[in-house]
């Protein structure tokens, strides 16, 4: 962790921005929990925890220049919520995620998906791509498996009958 924190450091120094006290707080919660999507008020309270003198407006303004630096990525999965999802480092791109309707969870793919769609964008639209993003909407591995753990439970029933 404390690697990344000093290549976000640098980061930071390179665009004339220093790595303050609440932004290094800010940065390890969401290194800490990188893969739970947190919203604005979800890293305040968990910054809250580390440094109770920082306040929700200072917790804003460093994950809006995190943004602007693509350190993190803003993104919203269609709740009118927006989360902070830190950038993989050295990744052309940002990710791709899988979004269950029924539970809410979402889960990453890593994989760059898009390369040729985006070869043909550039070609046939004369659009030059710095960055996309993907989102499916659907139902998680996880749900699928309770409904038919259901499922089969309903028909166990039915048959007992």
């Amino acid at each position: 962790m404390e690697q990344r924190i000093d290549r976000i450091k640098k980061q930071l120094h390179s665009q004339s921005y220093k790595l303050t006290p609440q932004r290094e707080a800010t940065v390890r919660v969401l290194l800490e929990n990188e893969k739970d999507h947190l919203s604005a008020e979800d890293v305040y309270l968990l910054v809250k925890e580390k440094a109770p003198e920082i306040g929700l407006a200072t917790v804003y303004r460093t994950l809006e220049l995190l943004n602007e630096l693509e350190v993190v990525d803003k993104i919203n999965f269609g709740d009118g919520v927006s989360r902070y999802d830190l950038r993989k480092e050295g990744a052309d791109h940002f990710h791709h995620h899988l979004v269950c309707i029924e539970c809410g969870s979402v889960d990453e793919i890593q994989d760059d998906l898009l390369g040729d769609v985006e070869k043909v964008v550039e070609r046939d639209w004369q659009f030059k791509i710095k960055d996309h993003r993907l989102t499916f909407h659907g139902i998680c591995y996880r749900c699928q498996d309770k409904h038919e753990t259901k499922q089969d439970a309903d028909h166990e029933i039915t048959e007992v009958h």
